[in-house]
């Protein structure tokens, strides 16, 4: 089952966990994702101790086909994020 969870659940988790007010709670957040990406974009790799590394690969430009009508057409070269969890989350994961 696929639950999601957004940034107001978020926020209303630190406000009830901490204290903080909402207002704080959420530029708290806003801010810790500011950091991630600026970190992300500057040098490619993030690492958060315990829980994983965030990293940018880059994809090259490749020629993909439509299913439907199995016409080709380029996908152009992009960077994604991909993240790889440490060995202390996936132990935490396996225990649960």
């Amino acid at each position: 089952m696929r639950i999601n969870l957004t940034k107001k659940d978020i926020v209303n988790s630190i406000y009830m966990q901490i204290g903080y007010s909402k207002k704080v709670s959420e530029t708290l957040l806003e801010e810790f994702f500011n950091i991630l990406l600026n970190s992300l974009i500057q040098k490619k790799i993030v690492k958060i101790s315990k829980f994983g590394t965030f990293f940018l690969k880059e994809k090259k430009q490749r020629i993909g086909r439509n299913p439907k009508t199995k016409k080709e057409a380029v996908i152009t070269a992009r960077n994604v994020i991909s993240f790889k969890a440490s060995k202390e989350l996936k132990k935490f994961i396996n225990e649960i």
